[in-house]
C-alpha cells in the first residue's frame, strides 16, 4: 500500500516551517476526485501563506497547483466529465496541493490534453490563468501600446510578457539582475529590458528613455512596496498601474489623491480567484491558456524540479530571486 505524505505549517515563518507528514487518505467525497499527484507548482504566494502574510489557521496545508492521475471519483461527480485514469490539474482553495495525493473538488479540476505535460501543467496553471486576465480581461490593449513588466525573468512574467508580445505591445521588463535580463529578452521583452537591482527610483526615467520612448499606458507590478512608487510615475496621463503581487512585501499606504497629481491614474488590485470565480470563468480561462501553450504562443520551460520533501529549500531559493521561469515540486 502506497504511504502518502504532505507538507504542512504549524506556524508562520521561515521555510524551516515547511515540515513532512503521513497522511491518510479517506474515499472521495461526493463531488470530489482523488488524486495521485505527478507535479506541484511553486508559486509566490505559498511564501504570502508560510510566512502569514495571507493568514490561515494552523496546522495547515500549503500550495494551490497540482497535476496528477485520477485513482477514485466520488459520487454526484459527472462521469461525463472525469474518469479513473484520466489526467488532470487543478487550482484549488484551501491551499494544500504540496502532497503525494489529494482529494480536491471536481469542479476545481480541468482534463488534461494530451498536448500538456503534468509538469508543465502544474507550472503554468496559476501562473498561465494570472497572465490570462492581465492581458485579456483587466485592461483593452492593442497593438502599439506600451507597458512595463516588473519581474519579467520569473514565472508569472515570463509568460505575460510572451503573451503581450503575441499580440504587438512594446514589453518593457524589468529584473533583479544582470543573469535575468537574458530570460527575460527571449521571452517577449525583445531589447528592452531594465535592471532594478539597486534602485527603482530611477525608473520612470528609465522607462521614458526606453524603446520607442514616453510613458507606458499600464504597469504590471507584482513586487509591491520597492516599485510601487516608481510604477505611478512611468505612467501616462490616465494610465493603469495593475498591483498583483507583494514579493517585496506590500505596497505602504499611500493617499489617494496622489493618483490625481500623477495624472488622473487608474490603480487595481486584482486576484486570481476573482476572475476564476465560477466553473465557466475557469475552463474559458484555462483552454484558452493550454491554446496558447499548445500553438507554441506561450512556451513554458520548467527550469527548476525539487522533490516536494524539500520544498523549504525551494521556498528559499524563490524568496532569493535564485530562480527564473517556472518551477515544479515532485513528489
Amino acid at each position: 500500500m502506497t504511504e502518502h505524505y504532505a507538507i504542512r505549517i504549524t506556524q508562520p515563518g521561515g521555510p524551516e516551517v515547511l515540515g513532512s507528514h503521513p497522511i491518510t487518505l479517506a474515499p472521495p467525497g461526493p463531488r470530489e476526485l482523488q488524486i495521485v499527484q505527478h507535479a506541484v507548482g511553486l508559486d509566490f504566494i505559498d511564501v504570502y501563506h508560510r510566512s502569514g502574510l495571507y493568514p490561515l489557521p494552523m496546522p495547515h496545508g500549503i500550495g494551490l497547483e497540482a497535476a496528477g492521475v485520477i485513482t477514485a471519483v466520488g459520487e454526484e461527480v459527472d462521469e461525463r466529465e472525469f474518469s479513473l485514469g484520466e489526467r488532470v490539474v487543478y487550482l484549488s482553495r484551501p491551499p494544500g496541493a504540496y502532497a503525494s495525493a489529494r482529494n480536491v473538488p471536481a469542479e476545481h479540476c480541468v482534463v488534461l490534453p494530451a498536448a500538456i505535460g503534468d509538469e508543465v501543467a502544474a507550472a503554468s496553471l496559476l501562473k498561465g490563468l494570472t497572465a490570462e486576465y492581465l492581458v485579456h480581461r483587466v485592461q483593452t490593449l492593442a497593438p502599439g501600446m506600451r507597458v512595463l513588466v516588473h519581474a519579467a525573468a520569473g514565472g508569472t512574467g515570463t509568460l505575460l510578457c510572451q503573451w503581450l508580445a503575441s499580440y504587438g505591445v512594446e514589453v518593457i521588463g524589468t529584473v533583479g539582475s544582470e543573469a535575468k535580463a537574458e530570460t527575460a529578452l527571449l521571452n517577449g521583452c525583445r531589447d528592452v529590458v531594465i535592471d532594478t537591482s539597486e534602485d527603482a527610483k530611477d525608473l520612470p526615467a528609465q522607462v521614458r528613455a526606453a524603446g520607442r520612448q514616453g510613458p507606458v499606458q499600464v504597469v504590471f507590478d507584482s513586487i509591491g512596496r520597492r516599485t510601487f512608487t516608481a510604477s505611478l510615475g512611468c505612467l501616462e496621463r490616465r494610465g493603469m498601474l495593475v498591483s498583483f503581487g507583494n514579493a517585496s512585501g506590500p505596497p505602504a499606504p499611500f493617499d489617494v489623491l496622489s493618483l490625481s497629481s500623477h495624472g488622473s491614474l487608474f490603480l487595481t488590485r486584482p486576484t486570481l480567484f476573482d476572475y476564476v470565480a465560477t466553473r465557466a470563468e475557469l475552463v474559458h480561462a484555462t483552454a484558452r491558456l493550454f491554446d496558447a501553450i499548445a500553438s507554441g504562443t506561450l512556451r513554458v520551460p520548467v527550469h527548476q524540479r525539487w522533490p516536494l520533501r524539500d520544498a523549504g529549500e525551494a521556498h528559499r531559493a524563490l524568496e532569493a530571486r535564485e530562480t527564473t521561469g517556472a518551477s515544479v515540486l515532485i513528489p
